[in-house]
């Protein structure tokens, strides 16, 4: 088959699943990773079963974990075209709130499990001539008051910066999806006024549906009446 494939980590839900189903309509065999191999698979046979999606459980803090699920996917699609780094996940304000091992699996869920993905698929990406996408927020381009969460957004924005300064050349574009506020499992208290997971899905596809030509970078993108 020669469709093109996108993997997508954080896929169980929100934004990664709303993503998945929008890929998937537009022709796209996709890859869903994430710890929760029981929402993924009822995911990926929605979207067409094995010949069409690919249920691949993955902790992207673990590299073994990240390098099987690039070959999985090579294995099984023959290419790679287009990866999304979008899992993640946030944390109470306040220096003085959630426990420091919280903490620890935030950073390295947020930080570098995002850098591994773009180890792990940089190569097949530049084999397809491809497109690397990171989650980053609205939160990573203005401090939040005592937010850990914002900083790694903000180590998410420099990361695909960089990205982009060394692929430049490659033929593999870049870009950065920044949402506000959105209505997803992300949230203890849903927030009033928010996007919802299918709008920054439709971000995503456009800057994957541009011309070769264009690398659309960043995409910051809020609810109308999102305030801050």
């Amino acid at each position: 088959m020669s469709d093109p494939v996108f993997l997508i980590t954080g896929g169980s839900s929100g934004i990664g699943a709303a993503t998945a189903r929008a890929a998937a309509e537009a022709g796209y065999r996709v890859a869903l990773a994430a710890r929760s191999a029981d929402r993924l698979t009822e995911l990926a046979t929605e979207l067409g079963g094995e010949q069409r999606a690919l249920a691949i459980t993955c902790d992207v803090t673990e590299w073994a974990d990240q390098e099987a699920m690039v070959g999985t996917v090579l294995e099984r699609f023959g290419r790679l075209d287009v990866a999304f780094a979008n899992a993640g996940f946030g944390a109470k304000r306040g220096f003085l709130s959630e426990t420091p091992e919280f903490w620890r699996e935030m950073v390295l869920t947020n930080v570098y499990g995002a850098a591994l993905t773009i180890r792990a698929t940089i190569e097949a990406l530049k084999d397809a001539q491809g497109h690397l996408l990171l989650t980053g927020s609205v939160a990573g381009r203005r401090a939040l008051p005592g937010s850990l969460y914002s900083a790694t957004k903000w180590a998410v924005t420099a990361m695909g910066e960089g990205a982009r300064q060394e692929l430049n050349g490659s033929g593999v574009r870049v870009t950065l999806i920044e949402p506000g506020a959105v209505d997803t499992p992300f949230f203890e208290n849903q927030p009033k006024t928010a996007l919802v997971a299918d709008d920054v899905a439709r971000a995503v596809m456009y800057a994957v549906s541009q011309p070769p030509s264009v690398d659309v970078n960043e995409i910051l993108i809020r609810a109308t009446t999102q305030e801050g």
